[in-house]
């Protein structure tokens, strides 16, 4: 996850575009999200490992994601003191962050009754809402990735409709994803490069990822009951319009047009940051509620 918008380049961000290597020992084994349309699916099968009668697990990529490839961590071996210390670090990272003055407004803000009533409408009938973590960073190297781990692990806590918590970025160590597992987090063993189906309440949780990975998300889901069944806590929306009639490029325009498009139907409300460790971590942040009505809301871009 870049650590601001496009627009806004920081140090972290070329930090970040390390090459994920496939390490078959420390593939996690987390499974990706169900299938929604049989009829699109390939299938790849994988042996299971340490089993003299070997099974296999199945599962499915669509077929407009033949271009999604299994990962592994990057490093090859990791020890219990990096561990540890990086574990104690989260510990007292997310005890530090509970009380801060960002969280306590950020919690406020959800527990509004107008907020209450966008995540009822988006649950439905469901009880829970999965998350899923996309472009966390490296927690190991730098604080806002910490910071933003440290939120989405108390708003599970915190409110009982958010299940468990699903999580990637091709840059995750070894170190890392061991550590993101203690925390109870799923490190997930694919790169969907976003393009998660929400074929059940869904809650997609973002900051600063690039503008790319908003447009695979809202491709892939891009019909009225998927879109109505999502909610992004990411970048701003606004500010991506903003900035697109700014530089009227068409290659800009092309590589976030769902990201345009969806505006006409969905409503962004802002997340306040402060001058604490909060802004490097959020600032330019919205929550994000899809409506569309009809499915003729959505041929604005074809």
């Amino acid at each position: 996850m870049s650590y601001t918008n496009d627009w806004e380049k920081v140090s972290e961000h070329t930090e970040k575009k390390l090459v994920a290597a496939t390490m078959d020992d420390a593939l996690p084994k987390a499974l990706p999200p169900e299938k929604s349309d049989p009829s699109e699916d390939w299938t790849i099968v994988l042996p299971r490992r340490g089993k003299k009668n070997r099974t296999v697990n199945k599962f499915v990529i669509p077929k407009r994601q033949m271009e999604v490839q299994l990962w592994a961590p990057i490093d090859l071996e990791t020890d219990p003191e990096r561990e540890s210390k990086l574990k104690q670090k989260m510990d007292t990272c997310i005890k530090k962050f509970e009380n801060s003055e960002f969280y306590r407004n950020l919690l406020s803000q959800i527990r509004n009754p107008d907020i209450v009533d966008k995540f009822s409408k988006v649950l439905g009938s469901e009880e829970k809402m999965q998350m899923v973590v996309y472009g966390i960073g490296s927690i190991e190297s730098f604080e806002p990735p910490r910071l933003q781990l440290c939120l989405a692990i108390l708003l599970q806590r915190s409110f009982d409709w958010i299940g468990g918590i699903e999580l990637f970025d091709p840059i995750i160590s070894l170190t890392e994803s061991k550590v993101l597992t203690s925390l109870g987090c799923t490190v997930l063993s694919i790169n969907e490069q976003g393009r998660r189906r929400a074929v059940k309440p869904t809650f997609f949780f973002m900051p600063h990822c690039e503008a790319e990975l908003y447009d695979n998300l809202l491709e892939a889901n891009w019909e009225v009951d998927r879109l109505n069944r999502l909610v992004i806590f990411g970048n701003s929306f606004e500010a991506y319009e903003q900035h697109a009639s700014l530089c009227k490029s068409s290659a800009v325009t092309s590589s976030r047009k769902h990201v345009l498009a969806i505006r006409s139907f969905a409503e962004e409300l802002g997340v306040d940051t402060f001058s604490d460790d909060s802004f490097r971590a959020f600032h330019g942040t919205s929550w994000h509620f899809f409506g569309p009505s009809a499915e003729a809301d959505l041929q604005i871009i074809l």
